[in-house]
């Protein structure tokens, strides 16, 4: 009898502890930068250079603890209005996730005046689990 006891102990505790270390979906980096960010970039934590008006403009999310099936989407807006964007859903689960919107050059004359953010949307089970916005900025 013990050892069944044992037994269904040691099974419940392999099943319940993988939920307890699961960690948390969460955004580690959200903004504009005039180039495409690389996950090293955005890793070091070090200042990012800002889009202007003479070069590229691009929106980028890095993401830890992304789990299979979630949907993430990064926005790069002017004002309330999407410029440009792009959408992702994870065929598996990832311990970090870098997406980006935007262009690497200016575009064709130039960017429209106003001031500019990152938006991003993480979808799981068909419910935004996490939804924010970069501080908006003008293109100098």
């Amino acid at each position: 009898m013990l050892t069944r006891v044992l037994f269904a102990f040691g099974l419940i505790s392999g099943i319940a502890a993988p939920a307890a270390w699961a960690q948390e979906t969460k955004l580690v980096a959200l903004g504009l930068i005039d180039h495409e960010a690389t996950q090293e970039e955005l890793d070091k934590g070090a200042e990012l250079p800002s889009p202007h008006f003479n070069t590229g403009g691009i929106a980028y999310v890095l993401v830890a603890n992304v789990k299979k099936g979630d949907t993430v989407e990064i926005t790069l807006n002017n004002g309330d209005t999407p410029l440009l964007h792009n959408t992702e859903t994870l065929a598996e689960d990832k311990a970090s996730f870098l997406l980006q919107a935007g262009k690497r050059g200016v575009p064709a004359g130039g960017w429209p005046e106003g001031t500019y953010h990152a938006a991003v949307k993480i979808i799981r089970d068909g419910k935004p689990m996490i939804e924010e916005t970069s501080k908006p900025m003008a293109f100098e």
